[in-house]
């Protein structure tokens, strides 16, 4: 890809989170995936770590190799023409200098995108803000000096791991990151298991970044997020559970003599996936 291209694609997903429609990412972990999506009409697609870790045989949390994961995000950038971004997680890397060379490997494969976290696998608590503000400087800044800036969609986890807050104390230390991962670089933010209408209310105007939403039981309706101005929603690896809900559905019926005939009505056949492939 040239670095025309690639500034193109980055400028296109940047400015879907900007005055335009809600952006609805159902988070995808393979090539064919990602075709299904841009046939139907989504401009952009998105992976999740949970999904393509548990699609390839690895509990989620890294523990996927680097090397791998990137063998799989080259073959779905490949295969589309929209912006791919990914869930990295915290980087897949044990220190910064780690962390530049896996951006850098990231922006060569061509992915336009990052979700970050501000916690790594396993731990208990959140990051120190100055140390992510740091880890979100360095992908701006190397992404940058590569003429390929990465769309840094900065999670945070305080929702998802401080349990000793309150909630109005998670609300404004969740707002307190936000701004400081919007100077440090980051372009979006997601506070994951975010579902209150008035936190995110509040979260969206005092933190002014494009505001990520996990799709939970419980959060606002798709009317009710675009008016209040979200910019993004995300399924996580519930695209993944939908899709081996079905499979798993079919095989318990085939175990008992059942499900003959849903082979026969469904209507995704042979020739659908091939065209869909037929449009690398």
């Amino acid at each position: 890809m040239t670095a025309h291209h690639y500034r193109g694609k980055a400028d296109l997903f940047n400015q879907l989170h900007h005055n335009g429609p809600l952006l609805i990412l159902p988070n995808i972990w393979d090539p064919l995936g990602a075709l299904l999506l841009e046939s139907l009409g989504y401009p952009a697609v998105a992976t999740a770590s949970a999904a393509i870790a548990f699609a390839n045989g690895y509990p989620d949390g890294e523990k996927i190799p680097f090397d791998d994961l990137l063998l799989i995000l080259q073959k779905i950038v490949r295969c589309v023409k929209i912006p791919v971004t990914v869930d990295i997680e915290s980087g897949y890397a044990e220190n910064n200098a780690m962390l530049k060379e896996n951006i850098k490997k990231l922006i060569d494969v061509g992915i336009v995108g990052i979700n970050l976290e501000d916690s790594t696998p396993g731990a208990k608590f959140i990051i120190p803000v100055e140390e992510q503000c740091k880890k979100i400087s360095l992908i701006k800044e190397t992404s940058i000096a590569m003429g390929c800036p990465l769309f840094i969609n900065a999670r945070t986890d305080v929702y998802l791991k401080e349990h000793s807050l309150s909630e109005n104390e998670k609300r404004s230390t969740s707002i307190q990151r936000g701004k400081a991962y919007k100077e440090a670089g980051a372009d979006g933010f997601y506070p994951i298991l975010l579902k209150n209408k008035e936190d995110i209310e509040t979260i969206i105007q005092e933190v002014t970044l494009p505001v990520n939403l996990l799709l939970l039981p419980g959060i606002p309706g798709f009317d009710t997020l675009r008016t209040m101005a979200v910019s993004r929603v995300s399924l996580g690896p519930g695209f993944l559970k939908i899709s081996v809900n079905a499979l798993k559905s079919l095989a318990e019926k085939l175990l008992q003599d059942e499900g003959m005939f849903v082979l026969a009505k469904n209507p995704v056949t042979t020739d659908y996936l091939k065209d869909l492939i037929d449009k690398i």
